[in-house]
């Protein structure tokens, strides 16, 4: 069965980290553009990050310098590292996986940055 599906979100101060994962199955996951989208309450759903390999990594601007994100072909799996979390970076969190004409998406995770 092909799915992404995502674990790690919950509440965090702000400050705070989190890790997200994303385990995919039923593809053939390092031949996959991995990425993470999130979405706001009454906002468009939007590009965190994307990974094609270690070395190959893009960042949304208001994420650089506080998320890393990477990927273990191993294990089919991808992370998101989120650090000096913020109160606008609360959205659900979606994992996203990309070939050819294949569009994935996992069912999303809650990420709430709050005091």
């Amino acid at each position: 069965q092909v799915q992404l599906v995502e674990s790690g979100g919950g509440l965090v101060q702000p400050g705070g980290s989190l890790r997200l994962s994303c385990a995919a199955s039923g593809i053939f996951f390092r031949s996959y553009v991995m990425a993470w989208y999130r979405q706001a309450p009454g906002k468009q759903r939007e590009l965190v990050a994307s990974i094609i390999s270690s070395s190959i990594t893009n960042y949304a601007d208001s994420v650089k310098g506080r998320f890393t994100i990477s990927r273990d072909n191993a294990k089919n799996t991808v992370y998101l590292q989120m650090n000096s979390l913020k109160p606008e970076d609360t959205a659900v969190y979606y994992c996203n996986g990309r070939l050819g004409i294949n569009n994935l998406w996992g069912q999303g995770t809650q990420v709430t940055v709050s005091s």
